[in-house]
């Protein structure tokens, strides 16, 4: 059986998706959420507009909105809703196209599931992601992994004494199979 470089195309399916890109030693953000270590960076042809279609709604943390309060997926085409999950939604900067919801994660992801209308739920939150993976609420994690090394940041798994999470691949071949990768630094 031949391993496939990538995931099977993303599909539209009412789906929970923990999706973020990631540096190779697993932060999400720069520090202060930065993201500026993204420029340069392009993933396979074809990606955004993969997820782009197949994304209903996004439900995303505060931390993030109050840095990025602009920031929308994919294209300013992109019809889906955005969710800011927040403990204090009345001290929240506004904005037209944000809902912001203060209630249990789990009620959050119901409310979101059900904006998407059949499509998926992205979540781009660590915390809310963790907690939701916790409670059995994650169908996929999906990553993209830029070939750059940050050191500090906002990590996309804090588990400090839990026990390891196993996960299962999805690529052809053997799904538990540990993912062999070699790189070399840009001198």
């Amino acid at each position: 059986m031949t391993t496939t470089p990538h995931p099977r195309p993303q599909t539209a399916a009412g789906k929970v998706l923990w999706h973020f890109a990631m540096s190779l030693d697993g932060f999400i953000a720069g520090p202060n959420h930065s993201f500026d270590w993204l420029s340069g960076v392009s993933g396979r042809p074809g990606l955004e507009e993969e997820y782009g279609t197949t994304c209903g709604a996004v439900l995303s943390g505060r931390d993030s909105y109050d840095v990025l309060p602009d920031a929308r997926p994919y294209s300013d085409s992109w019809q889906g809703r955005v969710f800011i999950l927040t403990h204090h939604p009345e001290d929240a900067a506004p904005a037209d196209d944000i809902t912001f919801l203060s209630c249990d994660v789990a009620e959050a992801v119901r409310i979101a599931l059900d904006a998407a209308d059949g499509k998926n739920v992205e979540v781009q939150s660590a915390k809310i992601g963790a907690q939701l993976l916790a409670r059995g609420l994650i169908d996929e994690i999906d990553l993209h992994i830029a070939l750059v090394l940050l050191g500090d940041g906002i990590r996309l798994f804090d588990n400090p004494g839990g026990a390891p999470v196993r996960l299962t691949r999805e690529h052809d071949g053997d799904p538990n199979a540990v993912l062999s990768v070699r790189f070399h630094p840009v001198r």
